[in-house]
């Protein structure tokens, strides 16, 4: 079983920090068998994270935004409301292997986003969810960044609702130059928060890897 804990939506926004010991403190948990696997979802406040991989040019130059470094792969991202956040605690060993996860989250990813009304897919050599453009060019419209940590997962992935696009003009995201970031909201149209979404993406994450046995 996989639980699932709602850590805050605007208005209520999640400091980025708090987030993250929210993550340790769970995994920690989970690694000891002291709670089952968890789904974190929720928005935080502004913030651009750094991975380990992140260049000293990809940072921001001139934002009031705080620039924290985290312990994942990548490289730089932007975080902020309107962006629904998922963090998996779950153990690797049971679903393969850690770039198994990170496949699967795209395709759910995928499926979730389909009947808004955008066509989201992969692209060979980069991890994420993309929309494709007629000129052969592609726009991020979901991150993902992980990290294992004594067979359990940490970090996870941000799906892009309706928040402004300004923050990514910043940074080099995710260390890519030729590739741009977009929206559900700017896809479709339409509205759409990270709260519209949360129901709809906790049932996504159980049935896809709750038919995994444990």
């Amino acid at each position: 079983m996989i639980d699932v804990l709602e850590a805050g939506f605007a208005p209520h926004t999640v400091p980025y920090r708090d987030g993250w010991e929210l993550q340790r403190r769970i995994h920690a948990d989970v690694v000891a068998d002291g709670r089952n696997e968890t789904l974190i979802l929720l928005e935080h406040d502004a913030v651009f994270t750094a991975g380990s991989r992140t260049e000293d040019d990809e940072r921001p130059r001139s934002s009031g935004t705080p620039v924290i470094d985290v312990d994942r792969g990548g490289r730089i991202t932007w975080h902020g409301p309107g962006q629904l956040i998922g963090y998996p605690i779950m153990r690797v060993a049971d679903r393969g292997d850690a770039v198994a996860c990170v496949r699967s989250i795209e395709q759910l990813l995928i499926d979730l986003i389909a009947p808004l009304g955008v066509a989201g897919v992969r692209v060979e050599g980069r991890s994420g969810v993309w929309v494709e453009r007629e000129n052969g060019t592609a726009d991020k419209i979901a991150a993902i960044g992980m990290r294992v940590s004594r067979g359990v997962t940490m970090h996870g992935f941000a799906l892009n609702c309706n928040h402004s696009l300004a923050p990514y003009d910043e940074i080099v995201a995710c260390g890519i130059r030729d590739a741009g970031v977009t929206t559900i909201a700017r896809e479709t149209g339409s509205d759409i928060s990270p709260t519209d979404l949360a129901g709809t993406t906790a049932s996504a994450f159980r049935n896809t890897f709750e038919r995994i046995p444990a």
